[in-house]
């Protein structure tokens, strides 16, 4: 198991995230050819070969506040539509050639096409080729088109990683992780990890900084990963980019151009769907965290993400409900939401007194609202 880490400090999300393979093209330069284990097709394609809380605290506002962030752009000042009817349109400009080496077993595991992904793969991974031993072993840990295999994709992705493929060091570093508790094995894993992480893999970067961070818990070793998150993060790692969004903001002396960026990185990852980052996204426009407060958008954000399911999240959009922060008051809508998070187990004492303060008309039509929403009716 990816080692999960809890920073008190900072909140970073435990979530070891294994992210999408991405396969790059190397050419196949072994010198000996490694046959592998089988390859046992699946049932399923023996007939068609190619089928496819934190805590926080609400203030009321005195005043509605001003849009915020709404966009202030204006319309283009270029041509407009009337203007070029009748005209004609610019040539597109020239596509600039391909010259490197299309992958077709990559192409054909792209569209769904895994055994024939796996029929082009496997023979170049037989003969040494780190892409291809990465892809064969991503098709038999997944057991896509396949019969899954763990064993046998350990193998391939030893080989890959062997080979220097990053993705094939990453899923290798992991496999140890999970399934070894040798310190040998643990030391190998940490070394594979950051190795694929110095080659750009973005999981990578991702995990050796949450390693970083368990081997040496508090602020020196949020320093220590704070590189790897931020390379992780600006490939698009949404768990990087929230346990950015928590350093910048909360670790000191940090510079300042990095502090204003706090609320940037939350908000990408709250965009990429994170929930916890929708959460904190929310209360962080509420409350003016790093940044100005923005009462309707953080409601929006706790809403999305009590939709999402996140209970601490519905605890808090019944809290804005019933003081009207960022949307009208409406004491019924506040109870379905706080009987929606006591369902799913988080109980407010808070909010339990308010449910209760209720007459007997409002709470029937606050458990028949959250009956309704929970059956999708």
């Amino acid at each position: 198991m990816i080692r999960a880490v809890f920073s008190h400090a900072c909140r970073i999300a435990p979530l070891a995230l294994l992210a999408t393979v991405a396969f790059a093209a190397v050419p196949a330069a072994a010198e000996t050819a490694k046959k592998g284990p089988a390859v046992t097709a699946g049932e399923a394609d023996a007939k068609a070969k190619d089928a496819q809380q934190p805590a926080a605290t609400f203030e009321k506002p005195a005043d509605k506040p001003a849009d915020g962030d709404t966009p202030a752009d204006g319309p283009s000042s270029g041509l407009t539509v009337l203007d070029r009817m009748g005209a004609d349109l610019p040539d597109l400009p020239a596509e600039k050639p391909f010259t490197g080496k299309v992958d077709e077993a990559y192409g054909a595991f792209q569209r769904g096409r895994y055994l024939t992904a796996m029929d082009l793969a496997l023979p170049r991974a037989q003969l040494g080729d780190p892409s291809a031993q990465t892809l064969v072993a991503e098709i038999l840990d997944r057991g896509l088109g396949v019969k899954r295999d763990r064993d046998q994709a350990m193998f391939w992705y030893q080989q890959a990683a062997n080979g220097g493929d990053p993705t094939g060091m990453f899923k290798y570093a992991v496999l140890l992780m999970e399934r070894s508790r040798s310190k040998d094995d643990r030391k190998k894993a940490d070394e594979l990890m950051k190795k694929s992480a110095e080659l750009g893999n973005p999981s990578a970067q991702f995990n050796y900084a949450q390693v970083l961070v368990a081997d040496s818990p508090g602020e020196k070793g949020l320093r220590e990963a704070l590189p790897y998150y931020e390379k992780s993060a600006e490939q698009g790692i949404a768990d990087a980019q929230y346990a950015l969004s928590q350093i910048y903001a909360n670790i000191p002396d940090l510079p300042e151009a990095k502090r204003k960026r706090a609320r940037e990185w939350l908000l990408r990852a709250a965009r990429a769907g994170f929930d916890t980052a929708q959460l904190d996204l929310g209360m962080w426009l509420v409350n003016g965290t790093a940044g100005e407060r923005d009462y309707d958008a953080g409601f929006n954000w706790l809403k999305r993400a009590a939709e999402g399911g996140n209970a601490v999240a519905q605890s808090k959009l019944a809290q804005l409900y019933i003081h009207g922060i960022g949307t009208k008051s409406d004491p019924v809508e506040a109870a379905k939401w706080f009987v929606l998070a006591r369902r799913a187990g988080l109980n407010d004492p808070s909010l339990e007194d308010f449910y209760l303060g209720l007459n007997d008309q409002q709470q029937k039509a606050a458990v028949d609202a959250a009956n309704k929403y929970r059956s999708g009716s």
